[in-house]
């Protein structure tokens, strides 16, 4: 036995040691994978810093090529004739050959107010002959005397391009009476960024994607807009109807984003021009594939040797696994008996509580028995006498002393009443046996409430069995029960205004079961034994002393009967008075 416990400790440690190299192989190859995957890195940021520095200048050239073209225009003599109030005809033509020969899509005069008197399009079904551009930001630069540069959506044409303007000086070079602008179309740079693996986009300062290599990301924005920059985008028109939704975009700050869950390799290069910047994104996933092939590489050499020593070791190691094993089955079968035992001792506690609880019920109920007695033994004579003198004092009283004779009288009616209700527990609990019709228990308590109920609105609604329901006990004391649960039914619906009171009687195992149904405001999260505890009540101080479903469970019980509640669906309490039947059918 000794050698065999020697021989498991050896292998443990020839284990520990297969372990420690695995884990050693393991470094290495995450060694290698960060050591690759940051070189990779470093010298695709350095090939994405190039080619978005190439896309920068080709794009800051595409803008610089036609700054010039409006201020030559501005001077043409025709041009100021025609923002002068001269016929345009032959100016249309003349502009129309002046972007043709230049590659412009449109070039347009428009005069002081910004409505457009000549423009290259003139033969188009979409001219801008006649529209007003007088809300365009370049064109209120240039009748400021500033050139005007602009990218938007094209009011007429709905076709984006980017606006170049300058200002028609007056005959003397004083002021400014009209305006000539270009619009260049972007379109087919965008088009030329498109290459496989690749990103280019360019923003403005709102972040708004004005050009994309992807078409699907113009008009996106890198993060919500103010509420305040879209109402100055909306006034310029400068967006169309396009919904400038915020692109799925998070960026660390230091290179990396994610675009539509994708990872990214990004370089920002900015454009003073406009306040522009220009985005390079290079997918992250070919520099994470080499750099795992790297780590792969180094992975294969390292296996070899481990796979060698987990073989040489296998035999020693599937020894100690076998003994471990049987260690386990053995903790395990200890488990299950002490888990059977655990078990044992809780359902034992639980009976114990029950018990406890059971007791402790009976020893209170046996108190307010007692307390009850003393009490009203004590007050009976007290109260009597103070209704004696209250109705005395009411025969000779002048009418203004009848206001408080009256609240005294309610206090001695309060203080009777809670004595009628303690003198319960003062007696035997003894059960009168006669043949009762629940029928007439229904009518009689009906009867008793029917005051209450007609002044609170409420109107009950009964369902009674076609024959006779017989049960032997005590009519009063059964429509004290239901006198109770109506009462309490009418106080609950008082609080949330309900109106909708049921009484049903039905037969079911040899029981009558009378159940009365409410929509006040249920009960809760309270069970029936909470809701029955004595002295356990609702409602405000002085209102009643919660011995009303205490009685009631006692007097069902003495029956032989039983209290049941619950919530109802949609709201309300329903009560049910069980009792036995006459022969249990």
């Amino acid at each position: 036995m000794d050698r065999a416990k020697a021989r498991f400790y050896i292998n443990q440690r020839l284990y520990w040691r297969a372990a420690a190299l695995a884990a050693l192989g393991l470094l290495l190859c995450w060694s290698a994978y960060s050591l690759s995957f940051s070189a990779f890195k470093r010298a695709e940021f350095d090939r994405a810093s190039v080619r978005a520095r190439l896309y920068e200048a080709v794009l800051a050239e595409a803008l610089d090529r036609f700054q010039h073209l409006p201020f030559v225009l501005a001077e043409d003599p025709g041009i100021r004739a025609a923002v002068a109030g001269a016929a345009p005809e032959r100016l249309n033509a003349r502009l129309a050959e002046f972007a043709r020969r230049a590659g412009v899509e449109a070039l347009y005069v428009m005069d002081k107010t910004g409505l457009t008197v000549a423009a290259s399009n003139y033969e188009q079904p979409l001219t801008f002959l006649g529209q007003s551009y007088g809300f365009r930001p370049y064109f209120k630069a240039a009748m400021e005397g500033r050139q005007g540069e602009f990218f938007a959506i094209g009011a007429t044409t709905s076709r984006p391009g980017y606006f170049i303007s300058a200002g028609v000086p007056g005959p003397d070079g004083e002021g400014i009476i009209g305006v000539v602008a270009i619009k260049i179309d972007l379109g087919a740079l965008a088009q030329v960024w498109d290459t496989p693996g690749e990103k280019v986009f360019v923003a403005n300062a709102d972040g708004v994607i004005v050009l994309a290599s992807d078409q699907r990301l113009r008009y996106r924005t890198l993060s919500p807009l103010s509420e305040a920059r879209r109402a100055a985008v909306s006034a310029a028109r400068q967006f169309g109807e396009e919904p400038l939704a915020p692109l799925d975009w998070t960026s660390d700050g230091e290179g990396d984003v994610r675009l539509d869950s994708r990872g990214y390799l990004t370089v920002q290069t900015p454009l003073p021009r406009l306040g522009w910047s220009l985005y390079f994104l290079t997918e992250n996933a070919p520099i994470q594939q080499r750099a795992i092939l790297t780590a792969l590489a180094m992975a294969a050499l390292l296996a070899g040797a481990f796979l060698g020593y987990l073989l040489i070791r296998a035999r020693r190691v599937r020894q100690a696994l076998r003994i471990s094993q049987a260690d386990r089955a053995a903790l395990r079968s200890i488990n299950r008996r002490l888990e059977k035992e655990i078990e044992d001792r809780r359902t034992a506690e639980r009976r114990l509580a029950r018990t406890q609880s059971e007791l402790d019920r009976a020893s209170r109920l046996a108190a307010l028995g007692r307390l009850a007695a003393s009490v009203t033994h004590e007050l009976g004579q007290p109260i009597s006498a103070m209704r004696t003198y209250l109705t005395a004092e009411e025969i000779g009283a002048a009418p203004s002393d009848l206001t408080l004779l009256n609240r005294l009288g309610g206090l001695v009616a309060r203080m009777e009443h809670i004595t009628r209700q303690l003198r319960f527990f003062a007696t035997d609990g003894g059960t009168q046996a006669d043949e009762v019709d629940l029928e007439r228990v229904i009518d009689g308590a009906l009867g008793l409430v029917r005051h209450d109920l007609d002044a609170a609105g409420i109107q009950p609604s009964l369902e009674l069995p076609g024959a006779p329901v017989t049960v032997r006990g005590d009519r009063l004391r059964l429509e004290q029960v239901l006198v109770n649960l109506l009462r309490n039914a009418h106080l609950a619906m008082q609080e949330n205004g309900a109106s909708e009171l049921a009484v049903t009687m039905t037969t079911a195992d040899g029981f009558a079961i009378i159940s009365v149904k409410d929509r006040g405001p249920g009960l809760g999260n309270l069970s029936i034994d909470e809701l029955r505890e004595p002295f356990h009540t609702s409602r405000p101080s002085g209102e009643g002393m919660g011995l009303g479903l205490s009685i009631s469970a006692a007097i069902l019980e003495d029956h032989g009967g039983s209290l049941r509640a619950e919530t109802r669906q949609g709201g309300g309490a329903s009560f049910d008075m069980l009792v036995p039947l006459i022969g249990g059918v």
